[in-house]
Parts: structure tokens; sequence; C-alpha cells
């Protein structure tokens, strides 16, 4: 378990060749990533923005649970998110 801030990379030949490989180590990252903290996640820009694929599947797989912010567009086209994992009740 990552308990603090981290980035991942998801930009690099094997996300460029499988989409659905950038979807299952981003949820792979965030159940990785502690409540409080949140991960970085730089996705290759080949498959068209991110909002179209990937942000629906963490929407629906950790609803409210994660908070979903677009960072920015790098200068090498890809994107950047936040996702924050939220505390939980206690």
């Amino acid at each position: 378990m990552r308990t603090r801030n981290w980035s991942v990379n998801l930009e690099t030949e094997e996300y460029v060749a499988d989409k659905s490989l950038i979807v299952s180590d981003a949820c792979a990252a965030i159940q990785e990533t502690a409540e409080g903290c949140y991960v970085n996640i730089a996705v290759a820009p080949d498959h068209g923005h991110p909002d179209l694929y990937l942000t629906p599947v963490l929407r629906e797989r950790f609803g409210t649970t994660v908070d979903v912010r677009y960072v920015d567009q790098c200068g090498c086209g890809g994107h950047v998110y936040r996702i924050a994992k939220l505390v939980g009740p206690s």
C-alpha cells in the first residue's frame, strides 16, 4: 500500500498498444493508494481523450471513494490525472 502521494507512467509502448492495459493498471494504482493520498496517472494520448474511456470506468468502479481530476495535457500529448483516495467514515 502506498502511504504517500505518488505517480505512475502509463505512456510507454505497451500502453500505446493496449488501451485495456491503461484501464487495468490505473485501477490497480488506485487500489494501491492509501486513503488520504493521491496518485498522478500519466496516460498515453494514442487512444483519444481518457475522459471517454478511463474516467467512466473509474467512476463506476470506485464511485465516491475517489476524486478524479484532470490536471493537464503534457507537452508530449499525454494526459495527466490526479486521483485522490478519499478517507472513508471511521
